[in-house]
Formats: structure tokens, sequence, C-alpha cells
């Protein structure tokens, strides 16, 4: 049952307004800009016990909890929450849904304030660097000068890395999880079927249909491919097999396996909640990452950052190896740690599954942290 402190409310911060607006990584500006963003737990006295945990492809600020009339929690209020593994007894807890998205903070969905109409294509492109800058105005607005910790999977993870990369001084602890340092070129192919799914729906309309509806065939197909790309081979066996939604073939091409009416499903609920223009930026932003070099994620002396990277042996979307490539990276440079590789049937979902041994990782991760930072 819910109760009242399970519910939650999304909260708007607006900064970069005309004349200072925010300088993109593109060498655009973008101004003014809005962050939607939700907190869990209550910020201690001296502002030591802040948590920013950053969302994947399209995930938003409502990572845990409720909100009114909600039948569903958030994206991870299995692991946001009194005595969960970000435990909002000790832990002040912040989300944010990153610019260029669509569930709040300013993206191509929002209305652009020269045209009075969306932004559209008029929005400029962005880059994961662009979401960690705005996310930094939001924590220097809530008074926090170091966080505790920044942890996130997929893209999420991609966040992380780039804190550390921009804000190394900001950050005591970093948790990237089932990430990578860059695309590599088959997931930068994946992101571009998906991408061309959308443009190639008549409904597009060169990203000028907001008057007339999404391209919801193009977004579909889209979300149908990427969710091949989340589950593994062994889940996808132990969920559908071959099993068919009736007793025989129908010699069609209607859905007749379990799986194909599961991708449809997928495909079709996505839609409802999610902008064509953002999944076309957003994917951009995970194709332009790039913190390969030793020197780009840690630049200059060795800093006094602690990582826990986790991964998921059927991951193959951000395979285990390109986790041990970040761990290798970080250790080279001198950092501090540590790696764990989960045994796990689930695929790349395994980050939104997988909470029990996540939660028990980073718990006494974090609490070695806090130890380790009173002893200094």
């Amino acid at each position: 049952m819910k109760s009242k402190k399970d519910i939650t409310e999304t909260k708007y911060f607006t900064f970069a307004k005309p004349p200072e607006q925010m300088l993109l990584e593109s060498g655009k500006k973008l101004g003014p800009i809005t962050i939607a963003y939700e907190t869990y737990g209550t910020l201690n006295k001296d502002k030591s016990n802040a948590i920013l945990v950053t969302h994947a492809l399209t995930g938003d600020a409502h990572a845990a909890g409720f909100h009114e009339g909600d039948k569903k929690p958030g994206w991870w209020n299995e692991m946001i929450g009194p005595g969960k593994a970000f435990d909002t007894e000790k832990y002040y807890v912040i989300c944010s849904n990153v610019i260029g998205g669509c569930k709040g903070s300013t993206g191509p969905l929002s209305i652009n304030p020269e045209t009075g109409k969306h932004y559209g294509l008029d929005f400029p492109l962005i880059t994961i660097e662009d979401m960690v800058k705005a996310q930094k105005h939001l924590v220097n607005r809530l008074g926090i000068k170091k966080l505790l910790s920044v942890s996130g999977g997929s893209m999420g993870g991609m966040q992380v890395l780039q804190w550390i990369a921009l804000f190394p001084d900001n950050v005591i602890s970093a948790i990237p999880i089932a990430t990578a340092l860059k695309h590599s070129p088959q997931q930068i192919a994946l992101n571009e079927v998906g991408r061309q799914a959308i443009i190639s729906d008549p409904k597009w309309m060169k990203g000028k249909y907001y008057s007339f509806g999404q391209p919801e065939k193009g977004l579909a197909i889209a979300r149908m491919l990427g969710h091949i790309t989340y589950m593994s081979n062994e889940s996808m066996e132990k969920k559908f097999s071959r099993n068919l939604k009736n007793d025989s073939f129908n010699f069609s091409f209607i859905p007749e396996f379990e799986v194909e009416g599961y991708l449809h499903y997928k495909g079709n609920n996505f839609v409802k909640r999610f902008d064509a223009n953002s999944y076309l930026y957003i994917t951009k932003a995970i194709d332009y990452f790039d913190l390969s070099n030793p020197n780009k994620i840690i630049n200059g002396d060795k800093i006094d950052i602690k990582f826990m990277v986790i991964s998921f042996t059927s991951d193959w979307l951000y395979p285990p190896s390109q986790s041990r490539q970040l761990v290798r990276v970080l250790k080279q440079k001198g950092i501090d740690v540590s790696y764990c590789e989960i045994n796990s049937k689930y695929g790349h979902d395994a980050f939104l599954i997988e909470f029990d041994e996540q939660t028990n990782l980073i718990k006494n991760f974090l609490k070695k942290v806090i130890h380790e930072r009173k002893d200094k």
C-alpha cells in the first residue's frame, strides 16, 4: 500500500535566461532552460549527503515513489528509499530529467520563446556534456558544493563519467553501471536504425508534427529495436521461447509469436509517453559521447574520487568488456576503483531488475566512502 511518504512531486528549476544563455558544446546557445527534478530524503545541515542519480535514454526525473494517482512507482523505486541501496534515511537523492528530454526539461517538445511554437528541429543538438552542465546548475541551485556520489546505468552511466571529467572537485564517489567510455560502431549503427525508422515515417514531417500527432509507427519501431537490445537471448527464451499467441500458425503477417506481440505492445505504449524528436536528439547525444582518451576523463594530477563500476554478464548492448576497459583506464590514472560483474540472464535490463546484488554492493561501497572520508 502507498503511504503519504511514498507520494513524490516533480519540481522545476529555470536558468540561463537571455542574455545569459548556456553555451553548448556545439557552440550554440540555449536559454531559458527548465530542468524537471525530484528529490528524496533530507539534505543534512552541512549538505554532505547528496547523491545524484542519472537516468537512461528514455528515463525521467521520477526515479522513486508515486505521483498522485499512479499505479506504478518511479523507474528505480527498488533502489531508492528507506533501507534501500540509496537509503533516504541517510542520503538526499536527486534525479533530474536531461535537457533534450520530453518529461519536463527543455527539449524539442518545448516552446521556443522566439517563435511561440515547439522547437522541433530548431532545438540545437546537445551532448552528454551539455546535460551534465545543466545538472550542475541545478546542484548549485540546491546549495550543494560536493556530491557524495553520482550513479546511473546505461546513458546514466555516461553522465556519471562526464561529471568526473567536468567537475572532479565536486564529486566524492562515482557508480557507473552497465555503460561505456564511448559508443562502438555497432552501438551507433543500432541507434541510427532507430532514428531512420522515425525519420522515414511520413508523419514525422521533418520534425514539425506537433500539430498533427506523433510519427507513431516510426517511433514504435525504434522502441521495438531498442527492446531487443535490452534483453538477452536467454531471457527472451525463458520469457517467450517460440510460443504462439494461438495454438497454430495463421500463415499471415500479423504477430503470431508471443515475442512479436510483446514488441508491438511495448512499441505502442512507448509512443504514448515519449516524444519522437527527443528520441532522435538523445540517441545522437549518446553517439557523440567519447571519453576513451584517458586524459579526457581524468585530466591532470591524481584526483581523490572512489569508483565502483558494475556490469552484467549477459549484457550485449553494453558488454562487460566495455566496463573492464573503463576500469583499466581509471587504474592507469591511479584512481581507486573496484569492479563488480554481476551474473545475470536479463541482459542490459539487468540494472533495472537485479536489485538485491546491486543494493548490497552499493550499500557497502557508500558505507566505505563515508567511513574513509571521516578518517581524513
